[in-house]
């Protein structure tokens, strides 16, 4: 018979005696990577590498973006992520976040939105621009003889074409 390899627990209890940095630094060198080839490869620095091989926690990042990186490191290895995970929050403690109860009715309280969104603004300004252009642009190729005697059809707009 196989034998049942221990709860992940106790391994995480096991791993944590020696360390999460002693362990990414033996996992790191048994695949024979130099500590720049994995700054290079996860786009931390070499120092914040160093600083979490040998858990100089103080040089690194705290909360989700040091998990981030353990995550990456982990995966990066090839290691076992979770265990590496348990670890750190074993080391430095778990990730303490804040949640906001969105459902009270103080949070639903009405703002100064309306039901039906702002009333939309038409840009006049700019309409009144690109009219006056249009204007002046049809006058010149009036004048220039751009346009064909057919289009005019009114006599005054014949007599401006000279």
């Amino acid at each position: 018979m196989t034998q049942a390899s221990p709860p992940l627990s106790d391994r995480v209890d096991a791993a944590t005696a020696i360390g999460l940095g002693s362990t990414l630094r033996a996992l790191r060198e048994a695949q024979r990577l130099s500590p720049s080839e994995v700054s290079s490869r996860l786009k931390f620095s070499i120092t914040q590498v160093d600083a979490l091989e040998t858990e100089q926690w103080d040089l690194l990042p705290t909360g989700m973006p040091l998990r981030g990186f353990v995550k990456n490191y982990g995966r990066f290895l090839e290691a076992d992520v979770n265990a590496l995970l348990s670890m750190l929050d074993h080391q430095v403690g778990p990730v303490k976040t804040s949640f906001v109860n969105a459902g009270t009715p103080s949070s639903l309280a009405p703002t100064d939105l309306h039901v039906q969104g702002d009333p939309v603004r038409r840009p006049w300004g700019w309409l009144l621009v690109i009219l006056a252009l249009l204007f002046v642009a049809a006058f010149y190729a009036i004048e220039r003889g751009w346009v064909p005697e057919s289009w005019l059809v009114l006599d005054w707009l014949k007599s401006l074409k000279s």
